[in-house]
């Protein structure tokens, strides 16, 4: 089949769908994979990312822990890739744990970590992504390429992590 067939085969079933409003992407329920709090610390361990929890704690329902329990592999995927393109140091200081904000983007669903800010952090966000205004609350956001945010929050960074690129 040549390149000007497909083409028009291409547009016959996806023009038909943008003109009826239809989106043919999964939901976000259907396109994650929930890791547990062990799965996860695995991984980023390996990678060589730390955790702090004010609480010492890793319960996914107190808001004192650092929880990685429910987190997205998604989001796993995205902050190692962001540490091995910054070569920051990564702690994380907030995971799905309660206590943060609801929405389906949020900590609680597995789209969010809290990093600790650093000079590392702050110059590669900073430098790296594309500031893109101010949040509801007043914090500046910073977006990469992959569509994923990085807000400052003053103490930490936030992080919602829509796809595995950092």
């Amino acid at each position: 089949m040549s390149t000007r067939t497909l083409a028009r085969a291409a547009s016959a079933v996806i023009a038909p769908l943008v003109v009826a409003g239809v989106v043919a992407l999964p939901s976000p329920a259907q396109a994650v994979t929930k890791l547990t709090d062990a799965q996860a610390a695995a991984q980023l361990s390996a990678a060589g990312i730390t955790r702090t929890s004010s609480g010492g704690c890793t319960s996914r329902y107190v808001s004192t822990c650092t929880s990685y329990d429910q987190i997205n592999q998604s989001t796993v995927s995205g902050i190692i890739t962001y540490k091995r393109a910054s070569g920051c140091a990564v702690n994380i200081t907030g995971g799905t744990e309660t206590g943060h904000a609801s929405g389906t983007y949020s900590h609680w669903n597995g789209y969010k970590v809290d990093i600790a800010r650093s000079t590392c952090n702050d110059g590669w966000i900073r430098g790296t992504y594309t500031y893109i205004g101010l949040r509801g609350d007043g914090y500046p956001m910073y977006q990469a390429a992959s569509g994923n945010v990085y807000t400052n929050e003053g103490s930490h960074w936030d992080i919602v992590y829509y796809t595995c690129g950092c």
